[in-house]
């Protein structure tokens, strides 16, 4: 098991940028942040806009002119509702999965951050080997 566990260690060492490359890393970094947290405001507006529309529809049902509607329109836009509303809620599901999994890779971007400066830091440290 331990050799396992230093086989996963140094394959995951192995795929870590170089601490040479930090600034450039760290920049990157941002701008991936970024780009995430842009799609993540796109990515909200629909479930919303969905969510209206279903609420809308379901205020309709309760104005002077849905009762001059018949029984059947009324149920109608009622299923329209109730529709719009799952499809909404569906949206913000994926949004809020999107959200929880940009949160982690943030996380995680720290991490491997703090660990690159670490190991930068103890081989500025660390006296020339002869």
């Amino acid at each position: 098991m331990e050799k396992q566990n230093e086989n996963v260690r140094d394959r995951l060492l192995a795929r870590m940028p170089q601490p040479e490359n930090l600034a450039a890393y760290r920049e990157e970094t941002a701008s991936l942040l970024a780009k995430h947290k842009r799609a993540l405001f796109w990515e909200g507006i629909p479930a919303t806009v969905l969510s209206l529309v279903a609420v809308g529809l379901f205020w309709m049902t309760f104005t002077p002119w849905a009762q001059r509607l018949g029984t059947r329109e009324v149920q109608i836009l009622d299923a329209c509702a109730c529709l719009f509303f799952f499809a909404g809620a569906m949206i913000e599901l994926r949004y809020k999965i999107y959200q929880n999994r940009v949160e982690l890779l943030k996380e995680v971007k720290q991490v491997q951050l703090q660990i690159l400066e670490l190991q930068a830091s103890l081989g500025k440290a660390s006296p020339p080997q002869t």
